[in-house]
């Protein structure tokens, strides 16, 4: 039984060596390839990259499947040593880095926390009072057509509210009169989700 488990492990860790040293020697086809793919992110063409690292996790496969198959049949205890000692190795590599992206999804979690109530306040005190600022987020939120960082919310407290006694005319889409605050409530607008996500992609 554990020579078929071992042996499953090396033919699996020989065919991702033989895939990688493809890609990473073919990388013109490879390309070539993705190319006439519809619509295919740009992001695709970095596979041609990834040969190096389905070499290295090959090559470990097929080194720990060998040692098992060769420890197995001749039932050497040094070779099998080994082979549990890689497993352990593993397994250890595997739990510390369960617990540090644990603690750093943490730690970036309350970095962009941190953010958005910086964001937050900075419209807050400065939509309505600083002419670039101002043009700045109404171009942003032109652009992305959105309301604000979170939602209308953002505004409530801005001299532009308090002067004007209105939102932001991206946050009443929905409204043809003025863009008052139950208006700006009322209306189904998307926050700068955009925005939002560009950040919380870093947490993922």
């Amino acid at each position: 039984m554990m020579f078929v488990f071992n042996g499953v492990i090396f033919l699996a860790g020989a065919a991702i060596l033989a895939v990688g040293i493809w890609v990473a020697v073919d990388r013109v086809s490879l390309l070539g390839f993705l190319e006439h793919i519809e619509d295919a992110p740009p992001e695709l063409a970095q596979l041609a990259n990834v040969g190096y690292l389905l070499i290295g996790v090959g090559a470990f496969l097929t080194l720990v499947g060998f040692l098992g198959c060769c420890g197995a049949v001749k039932e050497s205890k040094c070779m099998l040593l080994s082979f549990f000692t890689v497993v352990l190795i593993i397994f250890l590599v595997e739990v510390a880095a369960g617990v540090v992206s644990i603690l750093t999804s943490f730690q970036v979690q309350n970095v962009l926390d941190e953010i958005e109530q910086k964001v937050a306040r900075s419209i807050e005190d400065n939509y309505g009072s600083d002419e670039s600022f101002t043009s700045v987020w109404n171009s942003t939120m032109n652009e992305l057509k959105c309301c604000g960082y979170n939602n209308y919310t953002d505004f409530m407290n801005s001299q532009f509210v308090s002067t004007t006694s209105s939102y932001p005319v991206t946050c009443c889409t929905s409204s043809s009169g003025p863009c008052n605050e139950i208006a700006a409530k009322a209306d189904v607008r998307l926050v700068c989700t955009v925005i939002k996500a560009m950040s919380n992609s870093i947490s993922l």
